[in-house]
């Protein structure tokens, strides 16, 4: 069995089960004429229950093979120009040739006698990022998992910077005291928000969401409003979330009014920039995101905007030593005293410890790419949305419910003999569903005032208007098939 460790002697069969695999991949790459094949649970889960994991097939060719039968040939294809559901983007091939090199190599980052040069590359990442965001020279970070984390541990941070500033404060971590901690977030920011509140140990009301406008953009007179009311309750502005590109309708939060706002109420100022972070590489709408130098923390997922492979993502701060909240020295890991030797351990900033080189990924595609690249790409997808959004807009057949800031279509098919907003409801679902089984493209779903509608995330650019036009054709002709026969079936 030890001719399967990676080492010295076995490079060569790492090199020819490596290319193997990759011309698996290569192939199907090159050949799905589909986002999906539209296969059921039902028919797949069959063929993963019949597997013996006790019984290896020995043969790399012969695993190959099964692969090619339980996920390769059904697998969701992110880089075909119909997958348009959500925030998965197409990845680009410098990227993956990174995932290939830290996966072999595989590297630690929690501690420098894990990593060495991979901390390194990772700081000077942070240190890029802070300078495209405009954080300043004391801003710090750490790569994480993915958007849920970087909220989480932001707002970790804000916990921990509200409670000593806080007159009357009864007691380190008291139930009393993390009750009085407020978190100010809109009614469409993402779910995270709340998930952090409750694993942060706040109260079931520690959220409260502040409506939006017609463009879905967080109202600061209300914000306002609710910050005065909570400082009049003797309660504590932890944080604000201000969201650079909502998950459901790309919508950028006013961040110049709400870090005015934080700066007069003294509250932590969030950014969530999973989405929008993209923005930070665009050779022409920059400026859709001004105000997010003014925050305290933000989160980017490179993962959604940048096209990089699952996971890639960070947190960044203004202050440096905030990150001192998720600090633990371990006696075997990171001993206090390598403070003072200057060894830079990345686990002092993470709430990780064995944590992937992930940010090698990002890495390499700057350095084949350029920042510029990254850009060019993003704007294509805004664009795009740009020109979706005309479309529907023209349609007599499609509701859509709001210009894109970034790459999102929020819209439901609306049909012309048809009044109940129900029955229009059950006809946008199968419309989705139907679509699905089809494998013909995927589009997403949310809900918009109660009622169903359809969301396109575009992510790819190379989808086009005619992409487009075509899914909303197949979109309009599966629920008008599901009216009929509702119709045949209510005579």
């Amino acid at each position: 069995m030890r001719s399967h460790l990676l080492n010295d002697t076995t490079a060569d069969r790492y090199r020819r089960s490596v290319t193997e695999g990759v011309e698996r991949v290569a192939a199907r790459l090159a050949t799905t004429e589909r986002p999906f094949t539209g296969v059921t649970v039902d028919d797949l889960a069959p063929r993963i229950e019949r597997i013996d994991l006790d019984k290896p097939l020995h043969d790399t060719t012969a695993v190959l093979d099964e692969l090619e039968e339980v996920y390769l040939q059904d697998a969701i294809y992110f880089h075909h120009p119909r997958y348009l559901a959500h925030l998965n983007c197409p990845v680009v091939i410098p990227a993956v040739l990174g995932e290939a090199v830290l996966s072999a190599v595989n590297s630690s980052l929690d501690t420098w006698d894990q990593s060495a040069g991979g901390t390194l590359i990772e700081r000077k990442l942070i240190d890029w990022t802070n300078e495209r965001i405009g954080l300043g020279p004391a801003a710090d970070g750490v790569f994480t998992s993915g958007g849920s984390q970087s909220n989480l541990q932001a707002l970790l941070l804000a916990r921990e910077e509200a409670k000593p500033n806080e007159e009357g404060w009864e007691g380190e971590g008291t139930r009393t005291d993390l009750g009085r901690l407020r978190i100010f977030a809109s009614e469409v920011s993402h779910f995270s928000v709340k998930k952090s509140a409750k694993l942060l140990g706040l109260a079931p009301d520690a959220v409260v969401s502040i409506p939006v406008d017609h463009d879905k953009r967080m109202q600061t007179v209300a914000l306002a409003h609710e910050l005065e009311r909570c400082r009049q309750d003797g309660l504590v502005p932890m944080a604000v979330v201000a969201t650079a590109g909502t998950t459901d309708f790309g919508s950028i939060d006013p961040l110049p009014e709400i870090a005015e706002l934080c700066s007069q109420f003294g509250a932590w100022m969030h950014v969530d920039a999973a989405y929008g972070c993209g923005l930070l590489t665009s050779l022409k709408n920059r400026d859709r995101i001004d105000g997010i130098e003014r925050a305290d923390s933000v989160t980017v997922d490179y993962h959604k905007s940048f096209f990089q492979p699952v996971s890639s993502s960070a947190v960044l701060v203004r202050d440096a030593t905030t990150l001192r909240h998720a600090t633990y020295h371990a006696e075997y890991l990171n001993p206090r005293r390598m403070v003072q030797e200057r060894i830079p351990n990345q686990v002092d900033k993470s709430l990780q410890t064995t944590r992937r080189f992930d940010a090698l990924k990002l890495w390499m595609t700057l350095r084949v790419m350029g920042a510029d690249g990254i850009g060019e790409l993003f704007d294509e997808v805004c664009d795009l949305a740009a020109e979706g959004w005309k479309l529907l807009a023209a349609d007599p057949r499609f509701d859509v419910v709001v210009r894109p800031s970034l790459s999102t279509l929020v819209f439901r098919y609306i049909p012309a003999a048809v009044t109940d907003p129900a029955e229009i409801d059950r006809a946008n679902l199968y419309a989705r569903k139907a679509l699905f089984a089809s494998g013909d493209a995927v589009v997403a779903g949310t809900k918009v005032g109660g009622r169903h509608y359809l969301k396109f995330t575009l992510l790819n650019p190379e989808t086009t208007q005619d992409d487009i036009a075509a899914v909303l054709d197949l979109i309009a002709g599966h629920a008008e098939q599901y009216l009929g026969e509702s119709l045949d079936r209510a005579c």
